[in-house]
């Protein structure tokens, strides 16, 4: 397992850890009700350290990213980011990224536990560029302050005089106690947030700093139990449970913000632009309101019947605190992913209700 670079610091706030992918994680520190509440309503810090970082130098990587990434980015100017899918020939899923333009590198931000394959798949297409793919995961954290404060949290830490408006751009701060701090627009849960990469050994001068901020505005500082909660709420699918190698970018509802129809090539484009002209695909990612008192929430895989028909998966689940609704959401062939649509769900503990709903979720009366 890798230890987050704040394990002490979170270990002093009573924190309780549990891992994500080999990574250790911050689950919560004794209070996820009041940790999903400042989600809502004020704002969060939670550390995303665990997370994989690795950067792109060299002359060509710029044209190199490009060519093996989703979305367009051969226009990016330093200060500006993306968010992209990596797909295989096939046009399957390999990775989603959040890239930002740094001034002489690119930073690439992505789910934990995918540092080796993300570093492997892009080095086995270097063949004659100028491009080094080096992991800075151990030399820069990443903390994030999401919700409807959250603004307000970064300024008054007094690291920064302003943050940056617009989705994915950044700006950075060369505080001479903190040395190079990263501010990024990352608003990971569909509402106002923002990413700070700091170098590791000031991380937690930069956490305290957050946390009193976020305290000073009835905020707190949350784990990962909270994040997840939320964002499941939000509809955001997360690579590793609700999309991975089987599926295609369009399944997953990432399309619109991960996909550029009018770029050069780049790997697995000729099968995603084919299934463009098509208009569609067969399933896609859809949310649900489950069965109240439906214990224990389905599991991953767990499948979706109509009409004695299996139609989909479930590939996340939750209690929704702000629902008051178990929900989940859930990768549904099109014919039966309509919105009001009755499914049955058939888990290890027997069959129970589930309804299509649009997506992010709203209060739903039964």
């Amino acid at each position: 397992m890798h230890s987050l670079l704040l394990h002490n610091f979170h270990s002093s706030l009573a924190a309780r850890f549990g891992t994500v992918a080999g990574a250790e994680v911050v689950l919560d520190y004794g209070d996820q009700a009041a940790e999903h509440a400042a989600l809502q309503e004020r704002a969060m810090l939670i550390d995303l350290s665990f997370r994989g970082r690795v950067c792109l130098t060299g002359a060509d990587r710029v044209r190199f990213l490009h060519g093996q990434v989703t979305n367009d980015i051969k226009g990016l100017q330093p200060g500006q980011g993306s968010y992209a899918a990596l797909v295989n020939t096939k046009g399957r899923m390999e990775s989603d990224l959040n890239i930002f333009c740094l001034t002489d590198e690119l930073l690439l931000d992505f789910e934990p536990g995918l540092t080796e394959d993300v570093t492997q798949r892009l080095g086995k297409y270097v063949v004659a560029d100028d491009v080094q793919v080096v992991d800075v995961g151990a030399l820069y954290g990443l903390l994030s302050v999401q919700g409807p404060q959250a603004e307000k949290v970064i300024i008054s830490s007094g690291v920064f005089q302003q943050c940056p408006n617009e989705k994915y751009s950044f700006t950075k701060s060369s505080d001479p106690n903190l040395g190079e701090v990263y501010l990024m627009n990352v608003p990971r849960l569909g509402r106002t947030g923002f990413d700070l990469f700091a170098p590791a050994e000031v991380l937690e001068t930069l956490a305290r700093k957050l946390l009193a901020a976020a305290q000073a505005v009835g905020g707190r500082g949350g784990g990962w139990e909270a994040f997840e909660a939320t964002r499941i709420e939000a509809g955001i699918p997360r690579f590793g449970v609700d999309m991975d190698d089987t599926n295609f970018p369009q399944e997953c509802g990432i399309e619109q913000s991960a996909v550029s129809y009018n770029k050069g090539c780049y790997i697995g484009q000729e099968v995603l632009n084919r299934i463009h002209t098509m208009g569609h695909v067969n399933r896609e990612l859809r949310g649900l309101i489950l069965a109240r008192g439906l214990k224990p929430l389905p599991a991953k895989g767990e499948k979706l019947f109509r009409a004695d028909k299996e139609v989909g998966c479930i590939t996340s689940a939750v209690v929704s605190q702000s629902l008051n609704q178990n929900i989940g959401l859930a990768i549904i062939r099109r014919d039966a992913g309509e919105i009001g649509t009755e499914l049955e769900l058939r888990g290890t503990e027997g069959t129970s209700s589930a309804r299509v709903v649009a997506l992010p979720f709203k209060a739903v009366s039964d």
